[in-house]
């Protein structure tokens, strides 16, 4: 038997060999990596299940209960109002033309329906309740014209109905009815309905062109709004079911603090002083929960403190006759909150300056007994012979010295009497006073407008001449932005020693604090607004007090007997619940813009610093502000003029408004009327923000070799120029340069710039200063005349025959 050969077999070793993939250039799928990694999971993945990640159900779940949510919301938002425990709907009756008669048109909405109960306020508002529709209603008719009660009414309706006539349809609307949408609109218009009136006067053949034609009209400020008729009975119910059953919009600072409209007004004289009365106002709370611990605010008459919220027996204007729930027998007259002294908030609206603040600290009991003691100590001299020095003098004994005498401190004190230095004295004052007088033109002082008594009623010459420098100085204030003359009677140093020279406008540095005004410490401030006024919204829902839709009793101490006397039968007066620190002062920042479109309004350019009216919120006040570029950064330039078709930020001192806010702006004429000449809204409150005046001082060249140049007209002495050295240049075609030294003494100097200079061009020299607006706040306005008249629109024969 022959020998075999054993058979060998391949044994894998422990580590068992992967050789690399070919680089393919494409990225792996997720098939591929979850292969690879064959239910392996990494601990990063692991902690992913703390944050409990939902499903594709749970996803699809949680969406439908945010939709339930949401709808649930408005569900509720819309049954807040006009039911039996709820606050009717509060519709204000704003009529766009002078001959649209409201009175005619509340009769007709109330024989709308036969079974409505219909009951009348002491304020001359009208309830409607309409068992049919299970809902309440409250008409509030505006005075035709009156500018400010509309906007009073529309700040707390919930929807308002515009009235216009069919009568003059061809003409279509009058330039007061566009004054009065543009600034509704721009203050927060709520829901609306327009209403057609008088077209039975109207043949049949044109009367569906002419509620097209009005259509139209309204369409440029409403286009989503349907034009209704309002002639017969059942015009009148279709109208009440639109009201009551169309979508409410939403303002957010009405929605956010409580208001009420009072519809009775009883003045109580209970106070310890005679011209202060106690006021009882009732009506219906909307918006928030109001506590007696808060403050509220009188449009036009300032803040006030409540002394508690009572709750009537009942309700005087019931959905049907007859029926009181179990809760009516129960709340018979009760007081809902007693406001308590701890808890209430103060009426302090200015901070108390401490003069001594800031300053170093007060001295010690022994430092000031030491200085008292050295302040008595007489006065000693040495007599020392003609000719020695100071080392020498040092070396006579002190035995030697002698009281200083009687004569001598009369010898001095005549010397301080001396008649040369008073003439010395007096000439530096009257510089000083030219000093002062020409800086009149670039001071910050606030100048208030002018008394409109001692004009007259035609055409003042004066006022003529005024308006027509303004336009003047507007225009070349336009065609040479900042830039003013280097005076020749006094040194440019002293002219301009409260200017200051910027490298870079946006990137230096300026410290916000450095150099305010006394009326600074008067103000409050956050240290982050943002953060207060997000705390303060998210804390509404947690107050305590009397509920949205009740119909209470608020009872104000210590009010004025003039609101009293003064509040007008037709005139709203309206009552709003101050948020936490709206009642302190402080620096308010408004961007304001002047659309092309508003050709009602004033069209020459505003002056900084002129007085005008604002409407900010809620609150109406006169102010004189300063305009600033509404521009990014740390630093904003101020303007001078408040130019046509422009937008600029007005800064003024007015109490803390937290926005989102409407603003409005109107000026006074001499007739007592005022014009509406911009609109929009608050940007901030803030009183570090810096607002900068440029000057412009200009130069020209004399003499221009490669990159450096003689300049003359700038300044015009040599001790100027010096000053100004460390200053950048720059000229009009974008060079760069600085002042290297003076020649002569006449002004001329010699510069270096980054190119060479041509001929033609103009070197400039910038110089800033930080300004501050004054304190002008006014809360007291007057109401102005109102906007329709009756000479405005001639009266025909057809008006002579409906007549």
């Amino acid at each position: 038997m022959g020998l075999t050969t054993p058979q060998v077999r391949h044994r894998p070793s422990a580590l068992k060999q992967q050789n690399k993939a070919h680089k393919h250039g494409r990225h792996k799928s997720k098939g591929a990596l979850a292969n690879e990694r064959k239910g392996k999971v990494s601990v990063k993945s692991l902690t992913s299940r703390n944050k409990k990640d939902l499903g594709k159900e749970g996803r699809r779940h949680q969406a439908g209960q945010i939709r339930k949510r949401k709808r649930d919301e408005v569900l509720l938002k819309k049954r807040a109002l006009g039911g039996s425990k709820t606050a009717p709907f509060l519709v204000a009756v704003v009529p766009l033309s002078p001959e649209v008669s409201c009175a005619e048109a509340m009769e007709m909405l109330q024989r709308a329906d036969p079974e409505a109960i219909v009951t009348n306020s002491p304020s001359k508002v009208v309830h409607i309740s309409v068992p049919r529709f299970k809902q309440r209603f409250s008409f509030l008719e505006v005075t035709p014209g009156d500018l400010y009660a509309t906007l009073d009414a529309l700040k707390v309706a919930d929807t308002v109905l515009f009235l216009e006539t069919a009568r003059h349809w061809e003409e279509g609307l009058y330039p007061e009815a566009e004054l009065l949408l543009t600034v509704s609109m721009t203050q927060g218009l709520p829901s609306t309905v327009v209403a057609v009136m008088d077209l039975e006067t109207v043949s049949k053949k044109k009367q569906q062109e002419a509620k097209m034609s009005i259509q139209k009209e309204i369409g440029q400020y409403l286009p989503d709004e349907k034009v209704s008729a309002l002639t017969t009975d059942s015009d009148s119910l279709v109208v009440l079911r639109r009201i009551g059953g169309q979508k409410q919009k939403s303002i957010t600072q009405r929605d956010r603090r409580a208001h009420m409209m009072a519809e009775d007004i009883q003045p109580v004289s209970d106070t310890e002083r005679d011209d202060q009365v106690t006021l009882r106002l009732t009506g219906y709370l909307r918006g928030q929960t109001l506590s007696a611990n808060q403050l509220v605010h009188i449009p036009g008459w300032g803040n006030f403190q409540l002394k508690c919220i009572e709750m009537p027996a009942q309700d005087p204007h019931p959905l049907e006759i007859g029926k009181r729930s179990d809760d009516d027998m129960e709340q018979e007259s009760k007081v809902l909150d007693i406001a308590d002294p701890q808890k209430q908030e103060s009426l302090e609206s200015e901070n108390v300056p401490d003069p001594m603040d800031a300053e170093q600290t007060w001295p010690t009991e022994e430092e000031i007994a030491e200085a008292e003691a050295e302040r008595k100590a007489k006065r000693k001299v040495k007599r020392v012979p003609k000719g020695f020095s100071d080392y020498q003098a040092a070396w006579i004994p002190d035995c030697d010295a002698e009281n200083a005498s009687e004569d001598d401190e009369s010898d001095s004190a005549d010397d301080m009497e001396d008649p040369d230095l008073d003439a010395m004295s007096v000439e530096e004052s009257d510089q000083s006073n030219d000093e002062e007088e020409n800086e009149d033109d670039f001071d910050t002082v606030t100048e208030g407008a002018p008394d409109a008594d001692r004009y007259d009623a035609e055409m003042d010459m004066h006022e003529e001449l005024e308006a027509l420098n303004k336009l003047k100085d507007a225009k070349t204030h336009a065609e040479f932005p900042d830039e003013i003359d280097t005076p020749h009677d006094m040194p440019a140093r002293l002219r301009f020693q409260k200017y200051r020279g910027l490298q870079s406008f946006r990137t230096s540095p300026w410290d916000c604090k450095e150099n305010l005004p006394s009326d600074y410490a008067r103000i409050f401030q956050f240290e982050n607004f943002d953060r207060t006024r997000k705390r303060v919204m998210d804390n509404l829902s947690e107050n305590t007090g009397a509920m949205p839709g009740w119909y209470v009793t608020l009872v104000i101490a210590n009010v004025p007997k003039e609101v009293v006397a003064a509040h007008k039968p037709g005139y709203p007066l309206v009552v709003y619940g101050l948020l936490p620190h709206e009642q302190k002062m402080s620096v308010l920042n408004m961007v304001l813009k002047r659309p092309a479109q508003m050709t009602f309004g004033l069209q020459g350019p505003i002056k900084s610093k002129e007085q005008l009216v604002f409407q900010v919120g809620f609150r109406r006040f006169k102010a004189c502000p300063i305009f600033s570029q509404h521009t990014n950064g740390t630093k904003h330039k101020f303007e001078r003029y408040f130019q046509p078709e422009t937008v600029v930020a007005a800064t003024v001192f007015a109490p803390i408004t937290f926005p989102p806010c409407s603003v409005l702006a109107f000026i006074e004429r001499k007739d007592g009327t005022q014009q509406l000449v911009a609109t929009g809204s608050l940007l901030s409150v803030n009183p570090d923000r810096i607002i900068a005046k440029r000057v412009v001082l200009s130069g020209h060249p004399f003499k221009v070799h490669k990159r450096s140049a003689v300049i003359r007209f700038m300044f015009f002495n040599r001790e100027d120029i010096n000053w100004f050295k460390p200053v950048e240049l720059r000229t009009k075609y974008g060079r760069r340069g600085h002042i290297r030294e003076p020649l002569g003494t006449h002004g001329h100097m010699k510069c270096v710039f980054d190119g060479q200079l041509k001929s033609q061009d103009c070197v400039f020299l910038n110089l800033y200063k930080r300004v501050f607006p004054k304190w002008t706040y006014d809360p007291c306005v007057a109401a102005p005349d109102p906007l329709f008249k009756a000479s405005l629109r001639p009266i025909t024969e057809e008006d002579e025959e409906m007549s």
